[in-house]
């Protein structure tokens, strides 16, 4: 992906989205050509002249400071997530070329699978393509679906928006579908020379209308805890909540388990997918010793 055209797209995208009024700046009236503020406008608020900030959101972040990128976040109200995309976008700007090359951590460890295999709570393990590189017991019973004739490593993303029985395995599909394309904005914006990440990129925009025009409006999110819904085959409809947590020793892989609230009708279905998962993994080592 070019890094160029990224800073470009995504400082247009905040600037269009602010008003004068959003900005406090006074309203003088008569027709706008553009969406949002100005050119101007932002650069009289981050205290830049408008050459400069020109230069910026033609993509240009070579040697920009810190001091200009707060001042510039702060003009366009960019929210923490965005703060940090545009934090990334500078910081692959003015690396090296063998620093941009670097690709993230793309195997788990055994003693990362031991870990999971030790925890009683669903647990994967991802990357920021949204790749489950590894799963419990019960994390791959409760991503089942998922599993089945996967074309490769299972992906989130592609079941997404390639699978259609995502719609009925995810209750609030369209919220979780725009939080996955602003998570993978965001690792765009820390790895756009990931090949598998461009790749995956040109096919979700390829096959999906509904990707693409997510993808255009450049959000960007980082979704590191919350509530899930999720209408299982098996089991049926359960809440989970959701912690991910990076794994520093790996670059780029970071471990989300799942858990229900006590005493609740989604803590009993987890006890169901528990057996249920216990039950799919007798079956095959049956089937392992028979053949």
């Amino acid at each position: 992906m070019d890094i160029t055209a990224q800073v470009q797209q995504f400082l247009t995208s905040r600037r269009a989205k602010l008003t004068p009024h959003d900005a406090g700046l006074p309203d003088l009236g008569g027709q706008r050509r553009v969406a949002g503020l100005r050119r101007e406008e932002v650069a009289m608020l981050s205290g830049v002249s408008v050459d400069y900030y020109v230069r910026l959101e033609r993509g240009n972040l070579a040697g920009v400071s810190e001091s200009v990128l707060e001042a510039l976040s702060r003009a366009l109200q960019l929210d923490e997530a965005e703060h940090a995309h545009l934090l990334d976008l500078a910081h692959v700007a003015n690396a090296s070329p063998v620093a941009r090359r670097r690709t993230p951590a793309n195997r788990v460890r055994p003693t990362i699978q031991r870990l999971l295999d030790s925890m009683g709570a669903p647990a994967v393990i991802r990357n920021g393509r949204s790749d489950m590189l590894a799963t419990n017991t019960l994390g791959r019973a409760l991503y089942a679906p998922m599993f089945i004739d996967p074309a490769g490593t299972p992906n989130s993303a592609r079941f997404t928006f390639l699978d259609p029985r995502s719609k009925d395995f995810y209750p609030d599909w369209d919220r979780l579908a725009s939080d996955l394309v602003a998570s993978l904005r965001g690792e765009a914006g820390r790895r756009p020379y990931d090949k598998r990440l461009t790749d995956l990129i040109g096919e979700l925009s390829t096959r999906s209308e509904d990707f693409r025009v997510r993808w255009a409006a450049h959000d960007v999110h980082a979704h590191r805890a919350g509530k899930k819904r999720i209408h299982h085959p098996v089991i049926g409809d359960i809440e989970l909540t959701f912690e991910a947590m990076d794994l520093t020793a790996d670059d780029g892989l970071s471990l989300v388990a799942y858990g229900a609230e006590p005493d609740s009708s989604s803590e009993q279905a987890l006890a169901l997918l528990a057996s249920w998962a216990a039950t799919q993994t007798n079956s095959r080592r049956t089937d392992a010793r028979t053949t």
